[in-house]
């Protein structure tokens, strides 16, 4: 079935896939839509490759006719998924949660079609539940199941805190499944556990439990730990171009062909043929990663930008030109004594740095060069000239102008 070896692209693991095949079956001769789903905790409000990953498998069952649907959890925020923890989550406030789901909705549209997108707030369903609701849901789960989970049981048995809030975490994401009886949920391999409370809750209301759907986790820049806006490790889908293809040239060789499979749509066998004239030395390093560029630039703007990001980084990096773009920063007078500035305050001015302590840390690194010259002093007072350019790392410039 070319649809289900469609769907597989990149998957890890399908529970179970003759049920996802008969579902899919099913779906096309009663010509009734299949319901996707996927939970989200609106905590972390960037979305980049690596979270990307889920959507891009939404969109697939879109583009194949199926209703997608999002779940906010501004409901089960308020108590915080407790996977992989190892301590007790602080609960986000009302605010917090709207302005992170808003952020959210404002980046989905990259990948997902809006107007086949249906964003849903569980709020709507578990806030109306009264005490006997949810008596009766607990009812559904014991506590030896709840403590089956990896992060439970070593909280447990070391004896540090669980709430009793915690234990329902996984209850109500699961109910979501219940309300919307959805037929396939979507997670990573850290959902795994919640996602399975959804199809055994189901089972329990006699619904037909879901499919369950995991994508692997993608690393980072680092190539290492997993690609998190905290760990500075990520590529933003809505970064510019230049900063994306700049980002993905610093790949390491051994990750790349795994951005191809989740991050583009490059036929596998082509992917494969790429992956062999690299480990044969036929192919090189920076034209496979140009080439990865290049499409993952185009998915999330268009090819014309994707070249030009291409044309800049050669500028910049390989003949070490000044990008033909580059933000502009005003110094008043009186930022300016004697006709000098300290560096330090030239960098945050220009911001290139967050604080003192970062402008020290980004000069002992080396990584600061005034108009070509490396700076290796925190303490220099520079002598003020219009059209000065700094530069901070390789992908950071600045023009200085004299107001």
């Amino acid at each position: 079935m070319q649809e289900l070896l469609d769907l597989k692209r990149g998957v890890l693991e399908i529970i179970s896939e003759e049920e996802l095949k008969q579902k899919l079956i099913k779906s096309k001769q009663e010509g009734k839509p299949l319901r996707i789903k996927l939970g989200l905790d609106p905590t972390a409000p960037h979305v980049h490759l690596g979270f990307a990953v889920v959507l891009r498998k939404l969109r697939q069952f879109q583009d194949l006719g199926h209703e997608v649907y999002l779940i906010i959890g501004d409901f089960t925020a308020r108590i915080g998924d407790p996977s992989g923890k190892s301590i007790m989550r602080p609960m986000l406030s009302e605010e917090e949660i709207k302005l992170n789901a808003q952020t959210y909705q404002e980046q989905f549209s990259k990948i997902l079609d809006p107007l086949k997108t249906k964003v849903v707030f569980n709020s709507q369903w578990l806030s109306q539940l009264n005490l006997i609701d949810l008596i009766n849901l607990t009812s559904k789960y014991t506590v030896a199941q709840i403590l089956e989970r990896d992060d439970f049981k070593k909280r447990y048995t070391s004896g540090q805190a669980i709430g009793m809030h915690e234990f329902l975490y996984p209850l109500l994401q699961g109910y979501d499944s219940v309300y919307l009886s959805s037929d396939v949920e979507l997670g990573g391999m850290d959902q795994k556990f919640n996602i399975l409370v959804g199809r055994e809750l189901q089972r329990a209301y006699k619904q037909v439990p879901q499919a369950a759907i995991f994508m692997p986790i993608l690393e980072g820049l680092d190539g290492v730990q997993k690609m998190s806006k905290s760990l500075g490790n990520y590529i933003g889908i809505t970064e510019s171009p230049k900063e994306i293809f700049g980002k993905i040239m610093s790949l390491p060789d051994e990750i790349m062909f795994k951005y191809f499979e989740l991050c583009t749509n490059i036929n596998l066998t082509e992917v494969e043929k790429m992956k062999k004239g690299f480990e044969e030395k036929i192919l090189h390093p920076k034209e496979i990663k140009k080439r990865l560029a290049k499409e993952i630039i185009t998915i999330y703007y268009n090819q014309d930008l994707a070249y030009d990001a291409e044309e800049e980084f050669e500028r910049v990096f390989v003949k070490k030109e000044i990008p033909s773009n580059i933000p502009e920063i005003s110094l008043a007078p009186s930022d300016i004594k004697n006709g000098k500035i300290w560096i330090v305050n030239l960098l945050i001015l220009a911001d290139l740095a967050e604080s003192k302590r970062d402008a020290r840390r980004l000069i002992a690194q080396g990584a600061v060069e005034l108009n070509g010259e490396k700076i290796n002093s925190p303490d220099l007072d520079l002598e003020v000239k219009d059209e000065m350019v700094l530069k901070v790392g390789s992908r950071n410039f600045a023009k200085i102008r004299v107001i």
